[in-house]
């Protein structure tokens, strides 16, 4: 008897601190996640559809959301087409240096997008290693789109590879050695075995590569020069109207951000859910 109330005491000491760290992450989540994405939308919203709209069409911030378009154009093909060699190799092949890549792989994670900005600087600077030549061949990459480009290539480096690592390491390589006994080339393996096996955690790093260039700012900032109309990009956008105490457009191109990452969020659990049904 002393026994099961001993039991019955535990169980309900157990449900309390359950609810009682529900509640807390509850809490946790409304004030520091919930709340000022609510304050966003309504911020943005304040002067109603009409100034939200306006604030989108104004010439400064369509400049902004073409260069942003065009700073991911280049820089999720190319860091896909990266981060699949990466991936392949790391998980397919043994060779020398392998660990030295994969340390390499995570530089952007540990180094500051900020400190990644100056680098950019010090290489193609005016005063900067190549900066001399550049200017003596009209040619600018610092304050300009080719910066911009380089800067947002840079801290999204890892997320395809860092993806499709993982799934690779699970599948093995006992399918793509059996397609090359059976007289597959090289390329046919990877086009008809790797990369059907892998094609989800792919869209995922692709997703997340998306996002992260569209949503950079520290090492955007420094390369770009802030020029109104030309080389900023949405987050430099909200921070100029903020800073001019538009506050009503600041939120409404911010609010833009918010919805990719919203949008980001929900195709990812949609494909990590298909990565696990395969």
């Amino acid at each position: 008897m002393t026994t099961r109330r001993h039991r019955n005491a535990e169980t309900a000491s157990g449900k309390i601190i359950r609810w009682i760290l529900i509640t807390i992450a509850l809490i946790f989540l409304a004030l520091f996640l919930i709340t000022p994405l609510v304050a966003v939308f309504a911020q943005a919203l304040d002067k109603g559809w009409a100034g939200y709209w306006e604030a989108i069409r104004e010439p400064d911030t369509l400049a902004a959301i073409r260069l942003t378009l065009i700073a991911a154009a280049f820089a999720v093909p190319l860091n896909t087409l990266f981060g699949i060699a990466a991936a392949w190799s790391i998980t397919k092949f043994d060779f020398r240096g392998k660990n030295l890549l994969l340390t390499v792989l995570d530089l952007p994670f540990a180094v500051s997008p900020v400190i990644s900005g100056l680098i950019f600087v010090l290489i193609f600077g005016a005063q900067g290693w190549f900066g001399p030549w550049l200017s003596e061949h009209d040619i600018q990459i610092i304050f300009a789109v080719p910066g911009i480009v380089l800067a947002t290539i840079f801290v999204t480096v890892p997320f395809v590879a860092r993806e499709l690592i993982p799934h690779m390491q699970a599948q093995g390589r006992e399918e793509e050695e059996a397609a090359l006994v059976l007289g597959a080339s090289g390329l046919q393996t990877f086009f008809r075995v790797t990369l059907p096996n892998v094609r989800w955690s792919l869209l995922a790093g692709v997703i997340l590569c998306t996002a992260r260039a569209m949503g950079e700012f520290g090492a955007v900032s420094v390369v770009s020069g802030h020029i109104r109309g030309e080389t900023n990009t949405i987050p430099l956008q909200v921070e100029i109207l903020y800073q001019g105490f538009n506050y009503v457009a600041a939120f409404a191109v911010a609010s833009l951000l918010t919805f990719l990452g919203l949008a980001t969020l929900i195709i990812k659990k949609f494909v990590e859910w298909k990565t696990l049904e395969t």
